[in-house]
Parts: structure tokens; sequence; C-alpha cells
């Protein structure tokens, strides 16, 4: 199996401090999923390595020999995955404005038929909860379901040091058995859908929307 995390900030400033408290979250998360699923590959993307245009072009949209080569790449490590762990602070009761800017850049048949996992944090106590809420929507309509059960890391500075470990005090096993709980899900997901793609491909039994908005539409 091959994953992507998305880690989805590009706040690289203080204050608040830590200034990228998600890069904590995403390398907690990645050394679990290395240390349990050592056959499994694992990536790393991270929105701060996509400086975007100002104006909102999705990759789909550019004629092939002009696509953004950053863009192109990431397109094809989308496709030959087989989950997402989508990596999201609150803003607004919502998911991170960057990571909804970086998935939106790519069409539904990249990501479809295949799971994901809603991880959220926060400095403060509700780990950013109402952001996992519009997460699911958002997600769902890019076709890569999210498993039932999230991740929610509350006061995350306290609880992951820069580079993933636990900070001083902090039971880090228990924190990667509750991440395990939807990790697992992930895996088993991504298996079925693996060995089932394989068997019958979900692109030819139900056409993607690849011309014009108008495919949409009832008759």
């Amino acid at each position: 199996m091959k994953f992507l995390i998305f880690l989805g900030t590009v706040r690289d400033s203080t204050p608040p401090k830590p200034a990228r408290l998600g890069a904590h979250v995403a390398k907690a998360c990645m050394e679990c999923l290395q240390s349990r699923y050592e056959e499994d590959e694992i990536e790393l993307v991270d929105a701060l390595d996509y400086p975007l245009e100002p104006v909102f072009k999705p990759h789909f949209a550019y004629p092939k020999s002009k696509v953004p080569p950053a863009l192109n790449e990431l397109a094809k490590k989308i496709e030959s995955s087989d989950g997402f762990i989508m990596i999201s602070p609150e803003y607004n009761h919502f998911m991170s404005p960057a990571l909804a800017n970086l998935l939106n850049h790519f069409g539904s048949s990249l990501f479809s038929y295949k799971p994901s996992v809603i991880v959220t944090y926060s400095a403060g106590q509700w780990g950013g909860v109402r952001a996992a809420v519009g997460m699911r929507t958002f997600l769902s309509e890019l076709g890569c379901l999210p498993v039932s059960a999230m991740i929610h890391v509350p006061k995350a500075q306290e609880v992951f040091a820069a580079d993933g470990s636990a900070q001083s005090g902090v039971d880090q096993a228990s924190w990667f058995d509750y991440f395990g709980r939807a990790f697992n899900q992930l895996v088993w997901w991504a298996q079925a859908a693996c060995e089932h793609r394989a068997q019958v491909d979900p692109h030819q039994l139900i056409n993607g929307f690849k011309r014009d908005p108008s495919q949409r539409n009832a008759p």
C-alpha cells in the first residue's frame, strides 16, 4: 500500500508559537504508520511546498504542455496512492484554506475509490473537531471517503515535539494506539479497494466528470 499524508498548513511565522504545530502532528502520524505498517510506503505532502498561483486554476484545466511540473508530479502521486491522511487545523470552524486550495487543484477522479483519514489538531482544548465535520463532506465529494474513526489532538504543543516524539510525561504508546484505530480502518479499506479495483475498474463502470459541469445535470 502507498499512502499520502497531506499537511494542510502554510503558517510559518510567529505568533503563535510554535508556528507549524501541524508539522509536529504530521511527523507523529508518520512515525506511527512507519512503526506499525512497515511494508507500506508513506509520503508527506506539505502544502507549504506548493506556492500556488493567486488566481485559482485546477491541474486539469491547463493545456498538457503548460501544466506546472509540481502539480503534475503531485497528480501522479495522488493517482498512484491507495489512501490518504488529511491533517488540518481549524479555521472558523472549517478546514485549513491551504489544504482546501491544494486539494481543489485536482479532479476527484484521482482521489476516488480510495479511503482517507481525518486528522485535526489545535493549540486549544477542542482539537479541531469542528473542522473535521466539514472535512467529511469535502472529502466525500472528492471520492476519498473518510473512515469512521477520526483523530483529534487538542493542545498539540503539549503532546508532540517538533520531531513528532512525545513530550515529556506523555504516553506515546497510548496516543499511537488511539491513532491506530483510524489507521487500521484506513489500511483495511485500502487493501479491500485495491483488490477490487484490480478486478473491476470503477472508472469504466462509473464515468467521471471530466468535460464540463453539465455532466452532473439530470436529464
